[in-house]
């Protein structure tokens, strides 16, 4: 019993904690932009459900932490919803309620009669912080830590794989993928991994001349206890390249002040990169989707990352810093992955809100209550459907089925 309560901690605590740090981050970037738009709020709570400690600025605005630690929102004045997005009829009505409780006054001060640039910008900003919040994290780790490269240089080809069926050498220095440079072993390992199936153009530097080497990337599969060989991950791609670890090869690029946020803008954008790719390829039938997460897998992600991290450190302290470390840099890549996931142009989520303005820019009138009702009806039945497929994924990945059925078997 003890042993399901700890292993409930380290795989619950840490990834609630990151999740309600990256959404509180979220809302208050609608907040902060809200508020100098003149935007007027009613509340600002990190968690949902009853609150724990709520006090009264002198706008009397209330400040709240609430008992349920899944993220946060903030409510705007006469309305429940940072996004939403009322048709003419519902406008003209709320109009006049406000008009007949607070007078011409509290007309300015309400979010759905602001100009639509400062409404768009409102609900941009949510993503936009998650962005930002990202970039600060890896421009930080960066600047403190220097950036580790491993030099692309082939120390060993496994047999039996693609990279052997497609000539590779030991001792092949890798100079470009698909006609992109690269300067580091990861580089090459994330452009494989979504590129299961695809051929490859790279190029390596042999003997001293420059050889062009076709590959067409494998796809990782599960072991029969359901686990993928060290380093990778079941459904996504490989070559069955090892690189030079020689101590000549590994160094830490270090990175002043302004190198560094270049570099986390730049590590940002790999990741939403890879975000895109993935989608794409799962669009146009290249991926299958296993690779979709949700809630279940971050979590499992997370709390698997937080057991490696602390694993064999000889004391507490080490163990805590290193915890710590892990904890920083999973809040940047899912406040990336929430950032991205909200600019979707799927009604309900902050990117089909926009859709919705960009309508309203081009006819001068807010979309009809019909067709957003039908807007919001297909978007939350998707959303709903993705949230289940990533769910089953989960389940599956981390094979809840297969202990179930060990239960009664």
């Amino acid at each position: 019993m003890l042993g399901i309560v700890q292993n409930v901690a380290i795989y619950t605590l840490p990834f609630l904690a990151v999740l309600t740090l990256v959404i509180t981050v979220h809302e208050f970037g609608h907040f902060l932009v809200a508020r100098w738009c003149g935007v007027a709020c009613d509340r600002f709570s990190i968690g949902f459900g009853r609150a724990i400690v709520s006090w009264r600025s002198k706008s009397g605005m209330e400040w709240r932490i609430g008992w349920i630690p899944v993220g946060g929102y903030v409510r705007f004045k006469w309305d429940e919803s940072v996004a939403s997005v009322p048709d003419a009829e519902d406008l003209a009505e709320l109009k006049q309620e406000i008009l007949a409780k607070e007078g011409p006054e509290g007309l300015r001060e309400i979010f759905h009669f602001k100009p639509l640039w400062q409404r768009a910008l409102v609900v941009l900003a949510g993503p936009v912080a998650n962005f930002l919040l990202s970039i600060a994290i890896f421009a930080i780790l960066i600047g403190a830590f220097g950036k580790p490269i491993t030099t692309p240089l082939i120390g060993r080809v496994l047999p039996d794989t693609p990279a052997a069926s497609a000539g590779f050498r030991a001792g092949d220095l890798i100079l470009s993928v698909d006609a992109r440079p690269v300067a580091d072993f990861r580089d090459v390992a994330e452009y494989v991994s979504l590129h299961s199936g695809s051929a490859i153009r790279m190029e390596v530097r042999r003997a001293g001349e420059v050889v062009p080497v076709i590959a067409v990337p494998g796809r990782v599969k599960a072991d029969a206890s359901g686990n993928a060989p060290p380093g990778l991950e079941v459904g996504m791609g490989y070559l069955g390249l090892e690189a030079d670890h020689s101590r000549a090869n590994l160094h830490v690029v270090r990175y002043g002040p302004l190198g560094s946020v270049v570099e986390g803008v730049r590590k940002t954008a790999s990741v939403l990169g890879d975000s895109l790719t993935y989608i794409r390829r799962m669009l146009v039938g290249q991926e299958s989707g296993s690779q979709l997460s949700g809630v279940i897998g971050m979590a499992g992600r997370t709390g698997s990352a937080a057991a490696e991290a602390t694993r064999g450190a000889p004391t507490f302290a080490i163990a805590a810093m290193s915890l710590g470390l892990l904890m920083v840099q999973m809040v940047a890549f899912i406040s990336t992955a929430i950032g991205f996931a909200n600019l979707l142009p799927i009604p309900v989520l902050d990117g089909g809100h926009l859709l919705f303005y960009a309508y309203e820019a081009v006819a001068r009138r807010p979309v009809a209550a019909r067709i957003q009702d039908a807007g919001y009806r297909v978007g939350f039945a998707l959303l709903a459907a993705l949230m289940l497929f990533a769910a089953w994924n989960d389940l599956q990945r981390y094979r809840v089925f297969h202990l179930i059925g060990g239960l009664f078997s």
